[in-house]
């Protein structure tokens, strides 16, 4: 399954049918050759695997970002709990090779 995050056109580059996108803050360049329609700075786009596969709503878009957004919230204690769990799987093992 694959999940795919509005992504927003902050630069165009037409000479390579290319954009680079905004993805919750996380810029990169992606190919636009997929898209039928003309895009415009400010006009959000769903990728897969390094392409636009479709231009959509800023609406639509802006809700699906509100969506993951308070997602990301709910799960932060999980992530914290689980990045604390690691840092002491890695402490311990630091410590076992020490002792070696």
């Amino acid at each position: 399954m694959c999940l795919s995050i509005p992504s927003k056109v902050v630069e165009l580059h037409p000479e390579e049918t290319s954009i680079t996108v905004d993805t919750m803050g996380v810029k990169r360049k992606v190919s636009y050759h997929l898209i039928d329609e003309p895009l415009a700075i400010d006009d959000y786009v769903l990728i897969h695997i390094g392409f636009a596969m479709n231009k959509i709503d800023k609406a639509e878009a802006l809700e699906t970002l509100a969506l993951y957004d308070e997602m990301a919230q709910k799960m932060e204690p999980e992530i914290a709990a689980q990045r604390e769990s690691l840092q002491q799987e890695a402490m311990a093992s630091l410590d076992t090779k020490s002792e070696v």
